[in-house]
């Protein structure tokens, strides 16, 4: 009898140590391989044609695009791979913008380990999957200012994130790979479609959409 042939799986995720402790999960099953790793998503992007996994398991959280933006350009350039992502990020408006940026499953990293095998196998057959958590919160009715959150871009969002969680413009720069200039750019677009006038507002406003704990 032929030896099935396994779902092939790239970590992505800018901490050894998560990737580590993911890998040693997947290779308890026998139906499952994880074949390459990344630590951002531009070494994603340039790994998965090399290695054309089936499942791209990635963090939102990491150096350089970030995870919402590396989702959008593979789902974009590599139609045939499907994306789970597992972040520490269970609120809106996460989930709502990475599943509209092309993945198919969306994991909190305080999941039950086994929630993550039953995620790849289930997207790997052609569904979805979303946390028990996630799914009420993206229940819940959107109010005004979540709804004017749909207006930022992708990077404009990660830029919102980081400067929520105190960041300064040099920092978000140099984790982003871009210019102080472009980050207060992309701030000030921020401020205007959100309807913000200070950093304060700001922090404020994503402790109430809980972007960032209050």
């Amino acid at each position: 009898m032929a030896k099935p042939i396994p779902i092939t799986v790239m970590l992505v995720d800018d901490h050894e140590i998560v990737r580590f402790g993911f890998r040693r999960l997947i290779e308890t099953t026998k139906d499952i391989k994880v074949v390459a790793e990344a630590c951002s998503g531009e070494e994603a992007f340039i790994l998965v044609p090399e290695y054309e996994p089936d499942i791209i398991i990635m963090d939102i959280n990491m150096p350089g695009i970030g995870g919402l933006e590396a989702i959008i350009r593979l789902c974009k350039r590599e139609s045939k791979r499907k994306v789970i992502a597992l972040t520490m990020h269970e609120t809106e408006p996460f989930p709502t913008r990475v599943l509209a940026a092309g993945a198919k499953g969306y994991l909190s990293k305080r999941c039950a380990p086994q929630e993550l095998i039953v995620a790849i196998r289930r997207v790997f057959n052609g569904g979805e999957f979303i946390t028990t958590q996630v799914a009420r919160e993206m229940s819940k009715t959107p109010g005004a200012q979540e709804s004017a959150i749909e207006l930022l871009s992708a990077r404009e969002f990660q830029v919102f994130s980081m400067f929520a969680e105190g960041r300064t413009a040099m920092e978000i720069g140099e984790k982003m790979n871009l210019n102080h200039k472009t980050i207060h750019s992309h701030r000030s677009n921020v401020m205007k479609k959100l309807k913000l006038k200070t950093t304060a507002n700001l922090v404020q406003f994503a402790m109430l959409q809980g972007i960032i704990p209050s």
